[in-house]
């Protein structure tokens, strides 16, 4: 594994009490960063989070990221605590069914609205939040978690797709707005990745059949995507300001 020295660095996390958020602040903080961790409803896993991070000053936060009011506060407040902030991660996200043609509209539409919420409009919000801060430092990065949803569509969850397409839109548009201030963002585009909750569908034939998506036969880990968003972040990749790194085991290839 690559070792980064992110000593003292400022993180905040969104989604980070499980899942690829917990990897990449566990990584952070092995690296000397100060992380925030954030949590939506599930506060044990945040604690578990917490608790398992090595170093000192870490913090743990609250917020639904679908209220933009609570996203703002989330932001100056984790900035204001750390005294600074030097790294956001957009990584919270839902993935809910609301297929076109077997759902009731208004089910349907509320499910649309709460997607686009949590994962555009809040990782707008926090983006736009965290510039204001990165811009009196003169320095920054924000790292958007994607996903290959976003150029191969997402039948049952076109929400999910259309709200990643405009995630990797924005960290493009914010990467050329926000470049001249010392601020790179960087967008990482994860397949299919074993996470707790998705375990359970990588049991059996289905499983096999989706990891057989990819060449290499499996799908990602955690840390795969942990460790390619801590890439991101380093000094080393700020020219690839603006990118969009497609982590799927060429189990989808874009032209």
């Amino acid at each position: 594994m690559i070792q980064y020295d992110f000593q003292d660095k400022r993180v905040l996390i969104t989604g980070s009490s499980r899942g690829i958020g917990r990897a990449t602040a566990q990584l952070f903080a092995e690296a000397g960063a100060v992380v925030t961790v954030h949590y939506q409803q599930n506060k044990a896993a945040g604690e578990e989070c917490l608790a398992s991070l090595p170093g000192h000053g870490h913090q743990l936060r609250q917020a639904d990221l679908a209220q933009p009011q609570a996203v703002r506060t989330l932001v100056q407040e984790a900035a204001a605590s750390m005294g600074g902030l030097d790294i956001l991660v957009n990584n919270a996200g839902v993935f809910l069914p609301h297929p076109v043609d077997s759902m009731p509209f208004e089910e349907w539409l509320a499910v649309w609205q709460q997607t686009m919420n949590t994962n555009l409009t809040g990782a707008a919000i926090a983006a736009y939040t965290a510039a204001e801060t990165m811009r009196a430092q003169g320095s920054g990065k924000i790292i958007n978690v994607g996903s290959r949803g976003a150029f191969r569509g997402e039948a049952a969850q076109p929400a999910y797709g259309a709200s990643k397409a405009g995630l990797h839109a924005m960290g493009q548009s914010l990467a050329q707005a926000l470049g001249g201030y010392g601020i790179t963002v960087h967008t990482v585009a994860p397949g299919f990745v074993e996470t707790a909750m998705a375990r359970p569908h990588l049991q059996g034939a289905a499983g096999e059949a989706v990891k057989k998506q990819s060449p290499l036969n499996r799908v990602a880990t955690v840390l795969d995507v942990a460790q390619a968003i801590l890439y991101l972040a380093s000094p080393e990749a700020e020219f690839t300001t603006g990118c969009i790194l497609d982590l799927n085991g060429a189990s989808y290839l874009r032209t």
